[in-house]
């Protein structure tokens, strides 16, 4: 009877709680709407009536958060008991940027406006955020590593957006009090993953329409190029990248690299490495499992295009691999074409372009845009 009693007065007390003249009185943290999120596993978005929560994973431990932001209105008077996190005011005022990937993000929103400082500008490849460097509208910050912290403050930076990397730091930036947005975009695991991304920047420039119409269509692209390589019966084997000092550093088999060459049709000859980052190899053993590989990809940077005398100069060994030897490597020059940008917001653009490589066949009368034969 007791317990009987008991189940009652509980009920009673949550039926009352749960009633106010006809207002809901649970707090408002336990109404807000979780967006749809397709591919990006590095973030999640909640909407709620005043503000935006939106929570970034850790990267490196799936069990933690790496920060939260708090998204408000700048017009509008901050909400009351807003939830833990770093209020940021959009759409955002004077922001820095410390890749130039993020400033392309923003340009593809029409949103160069918002920026007013640039880290790292050199390697800017777009004319229109280039001459507003040169013109002095967007202020050089410096390098990413040492930012210029006087210029900051001088353009009144109100929020830097940055690369995170395990364990980093981002030094006196972070006692000038202003958010520092976290943008661990290129640990997905997935390329059309990283571009969702864009949804976020939407988020911040008060662009959030036009980035999901934009992301809906590279959705529909790259999943056209993806179904032109399914069931192909032919898949050439590939190594990527090449060596830095003692260390070659490859795209980990878990990467968005790594699965943009399968969708591609290729056979990576990493796959079965886990890693969702690059990762050190030695010469030795990228040669022990590539040296018959029927294909090789790499970056570089330089003024002019890269031949294999150049590569060869680099490093004698590299004449031992297939790809070499047959004149099969084809190479991005990052200097000269916009294979970032295109990473992080055009998926679709570089699995073309792998496309073409692989299978020339599929993917008739293709002008590529940024990896093309080796000169030779």
């Amino acid at each position: 009877m007791k317990n009987f009693l008991l189940y009652i007065l509980l009920n009673g007390l949550v039926v009352l709680s749960s009633c106010n003249g006809g207002q809901n009185s649970l707090p408002e943290a336990t109404l807000g709407a979780k967006e749809s999120i397709l591919f990006a596993k590095g973030f999640e978005i909640m909407n709620f009536d005043n503000y935006t929560v939106l929570s970034v994973a850790d990267p490196w431990d799936s069990t933690k958060t790496l920060q939260s932001y708090v998204i408000v209105d700048r017009e509008k008077p901050l909400p009351d008991n807003l939830p833990d996190g770093t209020i940021i005011k959009v759409p955002v005022k004077n922001a820095i940027m410390y890749t130039t990937v993020h400033v392309a993000v923003f340009e593809y929103l029409n949103a160069l406006s918002s920026i007013a400082g640039i880290c790292e500008s050199e390697y800017l490849t777009s004319p229109k955020s280039k001459e507003l460097v040169a013109n002095g509208t967007i202020a050089d910050c410096g390098l990413a590593a040492a930012p210029n912290i006087e210029k900051i403050m001088e353009v009144e930076g109100e929020i830097i957006i940055v690369s995170p990397f395990e364990h980093g730091g981002y030094g006196q930036a972070e006692k000038l009090g202003i958010p520092i947005f976290e943008a661990a975009d290129y640990m997905e695991t997935h390329p059309l993953g990283r571009a969702e991304w864009i949804k976020i920047h939407g988020l911040l420039t008060g662009k959030r329409e036009l980035a999901d119409s934009i992301f809906r269509a590279k959705v529909e692209k790259y999943n056209y190029y993806k179904s032109l390589a399914e069931g192909v019966e032919y898949r050439p084997k590939l190594i990527a990248e090449r060596k830095y000092g003692s260390s070659w550093f490859i795209p980990g088999g878990a990467s968005y690299v790594a699965q943009m060459y399968k969708d591609a049709g290729a056979d990576y000859i990493f796959d079965c490495d886990r890693n969702t980052g690059s990762v050190p190899y030695s010469f030795e053993t990228v040669l022990d499992k590539g040296v018959n590989a029927d294909i090789w990809l790499f970056k570089y940077d330089m003024k002019r295009a890269m031949t294999y005398s150049d590569l060869k100069a680099e490093y004698k060994p590299y004449e031992m691999f297939k790809p070499f030897r047959e004149k099969k490597i084809y190479t991005c020059n990052t200097t000269h074409t916009p294979y970032y940008e295109c990473i992080s917001i055009h998926p679709d653009i570089i699995l073309a372009d792998l496309l073409h490589i692989f299978h020339p066949e599929l993917i008739e009368d293709y002008t590529p845009m940024c990896f093309m034969p080796m000169a030779e």
